[in-house]
């Protein structure tokens, strides 16, 4: 599929990851000269979501930590998404066992893009360290949050009527960082995603998360297992060893009620007043990441494994900041034919 040009514009060039429902794609903007990302979908999944998202991100366009996105088409086999290229995912091996300091600093931001998601009456539902994402250039340093698949309205826009409280409800998400009450079939609600996150700050901080290696023959018994797990892990052991300020968001978290609106700022107040306490400052954290932790790209080839769907990471690699690693002669080869 390189090489082929979507809606007379957009040139496909490196598949950059693949799962069981979507395909990533760096591309190029024959217009424009500018490298682009591409999310790929067959028309025959079912059911689709890529519309769906698409509608999404015109909803949220302009938000704390929304990537903008540019086009929606479809082709006889596909349906895509054009959006901006951003960096690395949270997913890459350089956001584990970060320093203290670089999780409080993206904690903040993380809580900023969930909280404008709940503001437009949604929930993300798949709160992942693949979903989210570095900028580039002027916001090589800002989070995103993306994948909006999973995503449900959880009130009416207008009244703010809250959905109904539900059991019984069949497993979604990704059982590694899923609340305990989606593992146990209730309806998720913003405390859901909350508690998610909580997860993803503790696998950057810790490296790995308790239960994140066990295996089972089929995707049911693993998610048994890992609730099993997760429910017999206490707070305080989850958090053992770390400022006691991350159990404190655990708590509250588990403490909200199905309905109840989490408080945003005080979320991250625990962690802004950790930050100071310990003394950090932005720009020295900002300047330790640049000098430490700049990921290489490492685009998946046409012929790479498929990742398990549940952890596809739409992570947009950062080739802006990596062009040495970027085929851009060739393409700008293809183009000339255009």
């Amino acid at each position: 599929m390189d090489g082929r040009v979507l809606g007379k514009r957009y040139l496909l060039d490196i598949r950059i990851a693949k799962g069981g429902f979507s395909e990533i794609y760096i591309g190029f903007d024959i217009k424009t000269k500018k490298q682009i990302a591409i999310k790929m979908e067959s028309v025959k999944e079912k059911p689709p979501q890529l519309l769906f998202e698409s509608k999404l991100y015109k909803l949220l366009h302009g938000g704390t930590g929304i990537p903008n996105t540019r086009f929606f088409g479809s082709t006889p086999d596909y349906n895509f998404l054009v959006m901006d290229l951003l960096g690395p995912s949270f997913q890459s091996p350089y956001f584990r066992n970060l320093p203290l300091s670089h999780v409080l600093m993206f904690a903040d931001q993380m809580i900023n893009c969930i909280e404008f998601v709940h503001s437009k009456s949604f929930l993300h539902r798949s709160i992942k360290p693949g979903n989210f994402v570095l900028g580039t250039g002027m916001h090589k340093y800002q989070a995103y949050i993306i994948d909006f698949g999973l995503a449900k309205r959880y009130r009416n826009p207008s009244s703010h009527e809250h959905i109904p409280y539900r059991e019984n409800k069949q497993f979604l998400g990704n059982p590694t960082y899923a609340s305990i009450y989606t593992h146990r079939g209730f309806e998720q609600s913003r405390r859901d995603d909350m508690e998610s996150l909580g997860y993803v700050l503790m696998y950057m901080i810790r490296g790995s998360l308790p239960w994140e290696e066990i295996k089972a023959d089929t995707v049911r018994q693993r998610c048994e297992k890992i609730e099993e797990k997760k429910a017999s892990t206490s707070i305080e052991d989850l958090c053992r060893g770390y400022p006691t300020e991350f159990a404190s968001y655990f708590n509250y978290c588990r403490s909200l009620k199905f309905e109840d609106e989490p408080d945003y700022a005080r979320l991250k107040r625990i962690f802004r007043d950790l930050f100071i306490r310990e003394g950090f400052k932005l720009g020295d954290c900002v300047l330790d990441w640049a000098r430490t932790r700049t990921p290489p790209f490492q685009p998946l080839g046409p012929g790479a494994g498929a990742a398990p769907s549940s952890d596809i990471p739409p992570a947009i690699p950062n080739a802006h900041a990596h062009s040495g690693c970027f085929p851009y002669a060739s393409m700008c080869a293809l183009v000339s034919k255009f």
